[in-house]
């Protein structure tokens, strides 16, 4: 039921983004993986959290997987529930950026509209698209949970890249070839573009 007008408002605390910038000593950042199923997202980007964590930074993965145990568990994965999962996590992920705190996303979030949402939600500005591109052929062939298998059977119905369609980043921040790089390269490539443009120290 709809909440009459003017019933839920904004509230600020004394504490500030600016507060918590400051305390930990970093600029709060969502890098948002998406690829296929069997690109590497959930690889990459715990490898990417243990990296930024020996440098002291406090991060956090929202994994596609793990974030419908809970926040999604009601939601199916026809196009409306996909996108509905992208702008909950999306907001999930802003309310942490406004603790300070760096998120890594690993959704396969096939749509350009969606992400166009979820970069919306968090702020453009703190917002990093990385692209792990792999195609079909590679991620069926890893086929680590064994998924494209029984999608190809017709035993798993709206199945990104075989029942239900995938649109590639046409301009992410990062593109990586996973079908060529190791996870260790793949996590190489996406900090040295952070290092460059995201992750300078704060000062005291």
């Amino acid at each position: 039921m709809e909440q009459p007008r003017g019933v839920v408002q904004r509230v600020q605390g004394a504490i500030t983004l600016a507060d918590r910038m400051r305390l930990l000593r970093q600029r709060p950042l969502t890098i948002w993986l998406t690829g296929l199923s069997g690109a590497g997202k959930s690889t990459i980007a715990f490898e990417l959290e243990q990296q930024l964590v020996a440098q002291d930074r406090a991060c956090y993965v929202l994994d596609g997987d793990n974030v419908r145990h809970g926040l999604g568990s009601d939601l199916g994965f026809d196009q409306q529930d996909r996108h509905e999962n992208i702008r909950r996590v999306a907001h999930v992920a802003q309310l942490m950026n406004d603790a300070g705190l760096i998120v890594i996303t690993a959704l396969i979030s096939p749509m350009h509209a969606d992400r166009a949402m979820a970069r919306d939600i968090v702020g453009a500005d703190r917002f990093v698209e990385v692209y792990l591109s792999a195609p079909f052929a590679i991620c069926a062939r890893r086929d680590p949970k064994g998924l494209y298998a029984k999608a190809l059977a017709g035993e798993i119905a709206s199945f990104t890249g075989v029942s239900a369609p995938y649109e590639a980043p046409l301009d992410a921040e990062i593109t990586i070839d996973t079908a060529t790089l190791t996870p260790a390269e793949s996590v190489a490539g996406i900090f040295r573009y952070l290092r460059e443009k995201c992750l300078a120290p704060l000062t005291k």
